[in-house]
C-alpha cells in the first residue's frame, strides 16, 4: 500500500514539474517536498511497514482432505 502511495506522489510531483506550477503553495507543493515525501513513503514499505502479516503468522494456503497434485 505504501508502494501505491509513493507511485502517486511521485506522479503528481511529474505532473507538478511538466506544467510547471506550484498550486499556489510554493512551499507546501514543491517538486522536492513532493519527492522526499515519496522516497519516505518507499523506504517505509522496504522496511517492511505496512506489509500486511508475516509469512510465519498462519496466513497460507490449509489443505483439508487431500491435497492437489498428489493423485
Amino acid at each position: 500500500m505504501l508502494a501505491v502511495a509513493a507511485a502517486i506522489v511521485f506522479g503528481f510531483a511529474l505532473l507538478l514539474d511538466l506544467f510547471d506550477t506550484d498550486l499556489n503553495a510554493p512551499d507546501l507543493f514543491n517538486w522536492n517536498t513532493l519527492v522526499l515525501i515519496g522516497l519516505t513513503l518507499l523506504a517505509l514499505y522496504f522496511a517492511g511497514v505496512g506489509s500486511g502479516p508475516r509469512a510465519g503468522t498462519g496466513s497460507g494456503r490449509r489443505f483439508y482432505g487431500r491435497r492437489p497434485g498428489r493423485g
